[in-house]
């Protein structure tokens, strides 16, 4: 391939093994990026990189010139405040799309959003990303675009889900809410391939569509600690986490963030998420429009993902 991707959010885990992804497979890469130090990690991967934001209108329009497409990555996963979500996941999206529209060839545009969005009334990030769901759906009408939803993700690089791998791998499985809670996932490596048959299906037909990892009906906590059982060769039992443990940490982290200015994770709002009983989505209507089929599977993709558990040989 010869044509450019402009991409958003390369730094992060899902935006690195998409870039990843797509150079080997030969598509030249041009990414915003705040910081050098930040483009370290993709060095050599990255053809081009353009510094600023997602609020510089100069750079996004650097950023998205001659290219085929644009691959919005880049999201806030923490904050303490509806604001601190929507500047990025609802603004960031606006700006993107109103860049697209004034540009002379207006590229294509795939944007990642959440299953989250599914249930906007549960938490701040999950509203925002519903929000900028509808900044696609209300102002990029005239554009070829998708956004993705995909369920928890994890594999080589993510820094959210593998704590509680290594913490599963010791033997404790902390389980929030309803143990019998379902839910799907999915490997990175796997919405990086979604990438890659969305920019070979042109035209694709516009919408939003969720992906998962082919396992139908989801993953139960009891699921998750027998697969890690039999990687990490150890029984893995799991732990009721009582809500008060929780919850008053979750008020006064998020009450400290307020005053001190920074984005904390763990708030009233991502409990809510975390202990909502039902995650599972299904591939029925991404499949109808892209050649994709997932790949890997919880097992699989663990052992894939280094770091979590000594017991495996990567």
């Amino acid at each position: 391939m010869s044509e450019w991707v402009a991409v958003t959010g390369a730094t992060g885990f899902i935006g690195r093994t998409i870039c990843r992804l797509l150079h080997d497979e030969g598509w030249k890469l041009r990414a915003l990026v705040r910081s050098e130090s930040r483009a370290q990690a993709l060095k050599g991967c990255v053809d081009e990189w353009v510094p600023g934001d997602l609020d510089n209108r100069a750079s996004l329009q650097k950023l998205i010139l001659n290219a085929r497409a644009v691959v919005h990555c880049a999201g806030a996963v923490r904050g303490a405040s509806q604001q601190a979500f929507d500047r990025v996941n609802v603004d960031g999206v606006r700006n993107i799309v109103d860049a697209i529209v004034s540009s002379v060839n207006a590229p294509r545009l795939l944007s990642l959003s959440s299953l989250a969005a599914r249930e906007p009334c549960l938490s701040f990030y999950a509203a925002s990303k519903r929000k900028g769901e509808q900044v696609l759906e209300q102002q990029a009408r005239a554009l070829d675009w998708i956004a993705l939803r995909p369920p928890a993700v994890y594999g080589p690089g993510d820094i959210e889900l593998s704590p509680l791998f290594r913490l599963m791998a010791k033997g404790i499985a902390p389980v929030l809410g309803n143990h019998d809670a379902r839910f799907s996932m999915i490997y990175s490596q796997d919405i990086a391939r979604a990438v890659q048959g969305w920019l070979l299906r042109d035209p694709c037909v516009s919408g939003v569509y969720s992906l998962h990892d082919g396992k139908q009906g989801g993953y139960s906590w009891s699921d998750v600690c027998a697969t890690v059982s039999r990687l990490c060769q150890r029984p893995v039992r799991e732990f009721a986490v009582p809500s008060i443990l929780l919850n008053v940490p979750a008020r006064v982290n998020r009450r400290l963030a307020q005053w001190l200015g920074y984005a904390p994770m763990l708030t009233p709002e991502k409990l809510r998420e975390l202990r909502h009983p039902d995650w599972v989505c299904d591939n029925n209507a991404i499949q109808q429009v892209l050649d994709w089929q997932p790949r890997v599977q919880l097992e699989e993709g663990l052992k894939r993902t280094p770091g979590w558990c000594t017991r495996i040989n990567h």
